[in-house]
């Protein structure tokens, strides 16, 4: 419970002696009116920082589910917050979530950052550090470091989190989880993950001309926490998502959805070891083109993690730019392996499972065993599907840091921070690939290309190729931090 948020005895008291006198006002947070007391609209009030593209999403969504009102609307670009203007006409405006903040925490409860990566984390500190509830879009964070900040200061600040990968609170990955413990597969050695992203163009190098600043558009105020750089077209709304200095790649953006039912079935902390292999493009005289600023074409990744309780040691590979598996060969030759372009399959010493992105289209292998096999429901299910996923956050978030229902969330930090630095071990690995270094008569190695990264976990370090830990935790740009 919230250290201001009062009981339910205390409520009933409340509007039973006479304060109803307080509804002519519309928005009253319920730490203004003090302890003991609530205000006269129970819903959460809450910041979207980030307000076009997927955060008009997540605001629709907290909004429908009935407990949440949208206050208060952060972006930089008014050129994509249109319809969220027009949904929420109350809503107060701003451009940067630092003077939001600043002038008024006292007004909200919580926030939802739906910025480019590079960005979640300084965004979701600054509220955390005012007691603010979050929810985070995926990847978590852009850097292995961030990550372990922020999971760590959900507890610091004591505040309700929620990482924005909804097919964590699907059906699909609570019959996955279901069918492994009931043993139908047997002991997990093996995962292949696999996605049809990039659709966005990478492999690329930097446009060497600038262009004009849309005049709706704050271009410092979005290049945040990166190097600063000339405004180019193209860049936004979507096609940020390429640049290391702002997104994440297609692992990044997809893997949060793909790898979460792994992480959920088998419990799976931090890998120990990384190795990728890359696709980058070639240009003229067929001579290799490397682009290190932006992500490559496809890649190929491959974690190791070491098996616990007797569970034997597992490898999961990851492959992206439409690079897929060998099918099952207990898949029929016209059946449909995981949603098409996107899914993850299980091989176990028992059997095999596959399922979708989100979890969603969860089977058996061979598909007819998903209808004859049939095991007890031992996990409760987030009701409403995906709208579950954001309504869960907001009755949690209501109840306060330490209830149930936080607890129960299906991707609290705790869950989403260990996830996502595991996601990022696999760019790590990526951008480690064409680290330069001068070999013994001078001229230039690509060692990383070479070699398998080790890593120790608990201390965020690579231990036998230092030159990958510059990757680890970035450097910001003068006037942000994580403010700790």
């Amino acid at each position: 419970m919230k250290k201001n948020e009062p009981t339910n005895n205390s409520r009933r008291g409340f509007i039973r002696n006479g304060a109803l006198a307080l509804a002519g006002f519309t928005i009253v947070p319920r730490h203004v009116l003090g302890r003991g007391f609530t205000a006269p609209s129970d819903k959460l009030q809450v910041a979207g920082i980030g307000a076009g593209g997927k955060g008009e999403s997540d605001l629709w969504n907290f909004f429908q589910s009935g407990k949440a009102d949208i206050a208060f609307l952060c972006d930089v670009d008014e050129r994509q917050t249109a319809k969220s203007r027009a949904r929420y006409p109350k809503a107060k405006i701003y451009k940067d979530f630092r003077e939001m903040l600043d002038k008024e925490h006292k007004l909200i409860d919580a926030c939802s950052v739906s910025t480019p990566d590079h960005q979640h984390a300084v965004a979701a500190m600054a509220a955390m550090q005012l007691k603010k509830h979050v929810y985070v879009q995926k990847p978590l964070t852009h850097d292995i470091y961030e990550a372990r900040m922020v999971t760590k200061a959900a507890h610091d600040h004591k505040v309700v989190t929620q990482m924005g990968n909804q097919g964590s609170s699907g059906d699909g990955v609570r019959q996955l989880m279901e069918w492994y413990n009931a043993g139908i597969i047997g002991d997990v050695h093996t995962i292949y993950c696999y996605t049809d992203r990039p659709v966005w163009p990478q492999g690329i190098a930097w446009a060497k001309e600038k262009s004009a600043i849309p005049k709706e558009l704050d271009w410092d105020l979005w290049q945040g926490t990166a190097p600063a750089k000339d405004y180019v077209e193209g860049l936004l709304p979507f096609n940020w998502r390429g640049w290391w200095d702002y997104g994440t790649g297609a692992l990044g953006d997809m893997a949060c959805h793909i790898m979460a039912p792994a992480f959920a079935v088998l419990g799976l902390g931090y890998p120990d070891a990384a190795e990728c292999s890359v696709a980058t493009r070639y240009v003229a005289n067929w001579t290799k083109a490397a682009y290190p600023e932006s992500g490559p074409i496809s890649s190929h990744i491959i974690l190791t993690f070491k098996g616990k309780n007797g569970k034997p040691d597992l490898k999961l590979h990851w492959m992206d730019g439409g690079i897929q598996p060998e099918r099952p060969e207990e898949l029929g030759p016209n059946e449909q392996m995981g949603d098409g372009g996107n899914g993850a399959i299980f091989i176990g010493t028992k059997g095999k499972m596959m399922c979708g992105t989100y979890g969603i289209k969860p089977q058996l292998l061979p598909t007819e065993r998903t209808k004859t096999i049939v095991v007890p429901q031992t996990i409760a299910r987030v009701p409403k599907g995906d709208a579950g996923h954001y309504a869960a956050w907001v009755e949690a978030a209501i109840a306060g840091y330490g209830s149930d229902k936080a607890k129960n969330l299906s991707s609290h930090f705790d869950i989403a921070g260990p996830l996502t630095e595991s996601i990022l071990m696999g760019n790590l690995a990526i951008r480690s690939y064409d680290l330069e270094k001068k070999n013994a008569t001078g001229g230039m190695d690509h060692p990383g290309r070479f070699i398998k990264l080790l890593w120790d976990g608990p201390n965020m370090k690579i231990t036998n190729f230092d030159e990958a830990n510059q990757f680890v935790k970035r450097t910001y740009r003068d006037g942000w931090s994580l403010g700790i």
